[in-house]
């Protein structure tokens, strides 16, 4: 009869020892489902919005020399072509009319700016 109390006893204590592994392992997947959201919902949207900011960033680089070229591009168009404007009193023509349209160019570029945030509250 002692070795059936003796069995159960350790039938009981593996049990115990099982129970506790298991919480312990359960424990532990629940830590790294913790961790494993907390990279999703962090690191991907800042992933996203460094990539957001960079083409940004080179976008309106480029466009800005563009935009720079262009205007130069006239300036001399306007001294080459205009005789009057290439010399005498009226050589500040050119400038005034150069300044005019990059103001022009200014305005168009603010009126078509129309998202005021990066991210937007779900409603």
């Amino acid at each position: 009869m002692s070795d059936t109390n003796d069995l159960e006893q350790r039938l009981a204590r593996r049990a115990e020892k099982a129970k506790a592994a298991e919480a312990e392992a359960s424990v532990g997947d629940i830590v790294d489902y913790v961790k494993a959201y907390a990279k999703q919902e962090t690191l991907g949207p800042l992933k996203g919005a460094g990539a957001w900011l960079g083409y940004g960033a080179a976008a309106a680089l480029l466009v800005s020399l563009g935009i720079v070229l262009l205007l130069v591009g006239l300036l001399r168009m306007l001294q080459a072509e205009w005789v009057r404007s290439a010399s005498g009193s009226w050589s500040w023509l050119a400038y005034l009319i150069t300044l005019l349209v990059a103001g022009g160019v200014i305005a168009l570029a603010i009126s078509r700016i129309k998202k005021a945030t990066l991210y937007k509250e779900p409603k």
